[in-house]
């Protein structure tokens, strides 16, 4: 049996971004995001309401990086997405984030998050709040890296969890991607 919940945004795993801007002045600024995904091979889509700083800055410089929350960072993580760059002018600090400047777009990257993608916007739409921007490159630490890849299990990626408002981790390898289904081939 089966209970109907009805229209849900309920979607697993739901990653956790975190959204990086420059305001005017450039001064950093982050956000937690956790509704968005790959909508094409290099587009990301990320729906972001309309009052925050981070749209506020995108909308004066469409650049931005997309970090992957992990595991050693919760924390940290969860603080901007509940605090706004609007209100805690040192909202950075006090997540104890500190950035340099990505290298192919004009936009921080977090240097506490090992994983970052660098995104320029192609569309907002106010009324929807979806955000669409092109991949430009992703990079990553060395650490988090195995036999030149990323290694989920080194990076340990939380995902939102939106039926329990809750995070977990997401990084146990459990099969093989176009190799395991061949057994029932």
């Amino acid at each position: 049996m089966r209970t109907n919940f009805g229209a849900k945004p309920w979607v697993y795993p739901m990653p956790v971004f975190i959204i990086a801007t420059y305001d005017e002045n450039g001064k950093a600024n982050a956000m937690n995001a956790a509704w968005g995904g790959i909508s094409c091979d290099t587009e990301i889509c990320i729906c972001m309401g309309e009052n925050h700083q981070t749209t506020e800055n995108l909308k004066k410089n469409p650049e931005f990086t997309v970090s992957i929350a992990d595991v050693k960072h919760i924390v940290a993580c969860d603080y901007v997405g509940i605090v706004s760059g609007k209100d805690t002018l040192d909202k950075m600090e006090k997540a104890g984030f500190t950035t340099s400047k990505a290298e192919f777009v004009n936009a921080p990257v977090i240097n506490e998050l090992p994983m970052t993608i660098e995104c320029r916007m192609t569309s907002y739409d106010e009324e929807t709040c979806h955000l669409f921007a092109d991949i430009i490159n992703v990079s990553a630490e060395e650490s988090i890296i195995t036999d030149g890849k990323i290694d989920i299990t080194k990076l340990q990626p939380i995902a939102y969890d939106p039926v329990s408002h809750a995070y977990v981790e997401c990084s146990q390898k459990v099969g093989n991607a176009f190799k395991d289904g061949l057994a029932l081939k």
